[in-house]
């Protein structure tokens, strides 16, 4: 029995590599031809097209004194064979379930420079944990090797994957003079968002990074970690880690938010981090226009979902007494368009979070209610 449910895991986790991405028109600028190495931001304009940030090249879709948000994607198993990448098109990220909407360009309009830190062709590995380990260090169980679009891996980098996410931050953001930078990771690319940002604060105390180049805010969407300790962090889980992190980088005023969406860290082989949620604003999504086996799809609506929340107010907070009424409370609930001081205010108590009541069967989030609840 206990075979055949890590078969089961081990089937579904497959499956989440495999449906996070979806097929890419091939006219639009993020698309790649993976014979080499491709890593780095890329900015977006609206429409779902975008730029690849180069150091001396203007990019029409980037202004050094916007407010900035930077997702970064995690897993990603079979990818580069058939040059998929993630973008911000719900449709095109989810096969299954997706709206044909670009919510990139709600943020956009807003005034927002938004982009993706691709680290696909890393990150396709036929095991999680050999790509998780690549965020870290280059001593994991495959090295730093990278897979092209033949399907054959080849030698890496000689940096782990969040150090070179912070270097691309660097070389692209130098001359930013903005104050307004948000990090976004989804499942695996959590640990990522969590890793490059102490990075970067790392390298802000040292001096070699502008302050206002310390993300404000960090948002952990559906995240994974896996269970066990990693030799290359000297007998550490990842998840013990990323809190450790966490803590660090709340002490210097990072705003952290988390949203669950499906039972990903159920499965046998992953960290439900407990820890982490006493940590973090916490919100529980209801994605029920899935249906209740469809994990893989509501492990993909976090990302799909965050962003495309940014379309609307912050969703309504609301309370339920004992005979299922629910009251309105006056205050919102977390999304996107949340504002920094309330998801601070909700992060800071480490013992109430927000569970999703209404809009349940819409992919739409402007029907959204949360109820404020304890943990």
């Amino acid at each position: 029995m206990k075979t055949k449910k890590k078969g089961a895991a081990a089937a579904l986790l497959a499956l989440v590599g495999v449906l996070t991405i979806t097929a890419l028109p091939a006219e639009l600028a993020h698309a790649y031809d993976g014979k080499t190495l491709d890593t780095g931001i890329y900015w977006f304009g609206k429409g779902n097209i975008s730029q690849k940030a180069v150091a001396g090249v203007t990019n029409p879709y980037y202004s050094a004194t916007k407010p900035t948000v930077i997702y970064v994607h995690g897993w990603q198993k079979d990818s580069t064979p058939k040059l998929k990448r993630e973008t911000f098109n719900y449709l095109a990220n989810d096969a299954t379930n997706g709206v044909n909407v670009n919510t990139a360009d709600a943020w956009i309009n807003a005034g927002w420079n938004v982009g993706i830190f691709y680290w696909n062709q890393l990150a396709d590995e036929g095991e999680v944990k050999d790509a998780e380990a690549k965020i870290w260090s280059t001593a994991g169980p495959q090295g730093m090797r990278w897979r092209d679009v033949y399907g054959t891996y080849n030698s890496g980098p000689s940096k782990p994957a969040a150090d070179l996410m912070v270097d691309a931050y660097a070389s692209a953001m130098n001359s930013y003079t903005g104050t307004n930078v948000r990090i976004v990771g989804h499942s695996l690319g959590n640990q990522m968002a969590t890793r490059f940002t102490k990075l970067v604060s790392d390298r802000v105390t040292a001096g070699t990074l502008k302050s206002n180049l310390l993300p404000k805010r960090v948002a952990l969407l559906d995240p994974f970690w896996s269970k066990d300790g990693k030799t290359y962090l000297g007998g550490k889980w990842t998840g013990e880690v990323a809190r450790e992190h966490v803590t660090a980088l709340k002490a210097k005023g990072v705003v952290f938010e988390q949203y669950n969406s499906s039972a990903i860290n159920d499965l046998w082989i992953g960290d439900a981090n407990t820890g982490m949620q006493q940590m973090t604003a916490l919100t529980d999504l209801a994605p029920w226009w899935c249906s209740s086996i469809d994990q893989v799809g509501k492990h993909v609506a976090a990302p799909n979902w965050y962003f495309y929340s940014f379309y609307t107010a912050a969703p309504e907070e609301v309370t339920v007494d004992l005979l299922g009424n629910r009251k309105l409370t006056g205050k919102v609930a977390a999304s996107a368009a949340t504002s920094d001081a309330r998801i601070k205010e909700m992060m800071l108590d480490s013992t109430k979070k927000w569970v999703q009541v209404e809009g349940r069967y819409t992919q739409d989030p402007s029907d959204d209610q949360f109820e404020y609840k304890n943990k």
